[in-house]
């Protein structure tokens, strides 16, 4: 049974239901061992609650999943799994030699892909914590969102992977380079690029290569783009933060890792920037302000904003398209 399937969270219902039942027919029952009976309905209600809380939390975060997925194949060839569209969603490896880790990835091919020799835009897109790339492709059905923009001509077709922001799903890197530990940093903006640009048709250029993420996946997109202005020319963050909710272990994460200092210290770069939050999120929505106030040229700064909804999947699956389009449009196109 799948730790983040249905099933399981009715089961887990199922329990807490019964666990009441049990304790308001046996409650003033039990002669002698009452309030050891007692004791043990309470801890197991208790139990019961918990379960279901820890269940509908993974079934939100994906933390721990064993949904079948594709998973690479060996050889040359990545695993593949096409749509009616003719967008295919590849599964690949990345053994990481800059930064020593080796990780899955999910690899977004447009239809146009396969129809001729062009070299395609690339966009990576970075996942929340805690969370994986699965959520782009289950919560947020990315894929179809993908396939719509496209073919209704608000995007460009576009290379987009979908590379794991840790290597370990319970800990939170913000795409960082941790002191004395994983380089999730270089693994990004180093060893992904390198593997796209070996083993697919996608532009070399930092014109035709930009990111986009959700939560901390959206700090990580505006970070990283001011961080590595060479490589990228745009990012899109959706109810990203200015700064990470980490310790990044060398003391820089209110100054060389923060957005806005950034912004207000260092040589802006070249770079544009979009940022997205919801009205009712008081955090998102102070950084986001923050950040648009900071920024100056050559940096370029797009804000959107929807009117409620916290920080959720609701939210971000209504500001995936325009900023999928968005990121679009500041990246080169496809290069015959």
């Amino acid at each position: 049974m799948s730790p983040d399937g249905t099933p399981l969270l009715v089961l887990a219902l199922v329990a807490v239901a019964l666990t009441a039942v049990l304790i308001a027919v046996g409650w003033d029952r039990g002669g002698r061992l009452r309030w050891p009976l007692r004791l043990v309905a309470v801890v197991a209600a208790l139990l019961s609650v918990s379960a279901t809380v820890l269940v509908q939390l993974n079934r939100m975060t994906e933390a721990y999943s064993t949904d079948a997925e594709p998973e690479p194949e060996a050889g040359p060839e990545p695993a593949a799994e096409e749509t009616p569209g003719g967008s295919q969603l590849l599964t690949v490896t990345v053994a990481g030699k800059a930064s020593g880790l080796t990780s899955t990835m999910y690899v977004y091919l447009p239809a146009a892909y396969r129809t001729g020799t062009q070299r395609f835009p690339v966009m990576e897109a970075l996942h929340g914590y805690p969370g994986s790339p699965r959520t782009w492709l289950r919560k947020l059905q990315v894929r179809s969102r993908l396939d719509t923009e496209i073919a209704e001509g608000r995007m460009a077709p576009a290379v987009v992977l979908f590379a794991p922001n840790t290597p370990r799903q319970l800990l939170d890197t913000e795409c960082t380079n941790l002191r004395g530990g994983p380089q999730s940093e270089t693994f990004l903006t180093v060893d992904v690029p390198a593997y796209a640009m070996a083993h697919f048709r996608v532009r070399t250029d930092r014109a035709g290569w930009g990111l986009i993420g959700y939560s901390a996946g959206g700090y990580c997109a505006s970070s990283l783009a001011l961080r590595h202005p060479d490589r990228y020319a745009a990012a899109a963050s959706m109810s990203g933060l200015a700064g990470p909710e980490i310790v990044v272990g060398d003391g820089t994460e209110d100054t060389l890792h923060n957005v806005v200092w950034r912004l207000e210290h260092l040589p802006r770069p070249p770079v544009a920037l979009w940022i997205g939050w919801a009205d009712d999120e008081q955090g998102t929505r102070r950084d986001a302000l923050r950040i648009a106030r900071a920024a100056r040229p050559p940096v370029s700064v797009t804000t959107a904003m929807v009117q409620r909804g916290g920080h959720s999947h609701a939210v971000w699956r209504q500001m995936e398209g325009p900023a999928f389009d968005w990121l679009s449009a500041h990246l080169a196109r496809p290069l015959p």
